[in-house]
């Protein structure tokens, strides 16, 4: 199964109406970020043991580590969870910067340093979400 097939299939295995927004989610997304790498993480380590939510992911950050290391990740990613739906906003430095720039206006949401955490669509103003996803497309190295 390639990458969207994944995609497609964690989506529509999810319960309505948590389906429906992350459909709709994904193809705001694909629309913001047309040419990015799409990814899927499982959730499972390298022993197969599960250690977070599967997350879908779009774009393409490099992770530098100490002694010169790197690691590919994305720049924004998708997952459900137990109340609705996170959306990541990777690679930002400064860890207040999404909850002082669209915390105010996006609606029913929680906003922490990299996530915005909501239950449903309908709950938060998809303006102030498209805003914050490009503004994290826009971190690419």
């Amino acid at each position: 199964m390639n990458i969207q097939e994944q995609i497609l299939e964690y989506i529509n295995n999810q319960p309505e109406p948590k389906c429906n927004d992350m459909q709709e989610l994904h193809r705001l997304i694909l629309e913001l970020m047309p040419d990015s790498k799409l990814w899927f993480l499982d959730g499972k380590n390298d022993e197969g043991k599960t250690v977070s939510n599967p997350n879908i992911g779009y774009g393409l950050l490099i992770i530098q580590y100490a002694e010169d290391k790197t690691k590919e990740f994305y720049q924004i990613g998708m997952s459900a969870n137990t109340i609705g739906i996170s959306v990541y906003i990777m690679g930002i430095d400064d860890k207040t910067y999404l909850a002082r720039t669209f915390g105010a206006e996006i609606g029913k949401a929680s906003v922490t340093g990299y996530c915005i955490k909501f239950k449903a669509l309908k709950d938060i103003n998809i303006e102030v979400l498209k805003a914050a996803i490009q503004y994290g497309y826009q971190q690419k190295p």
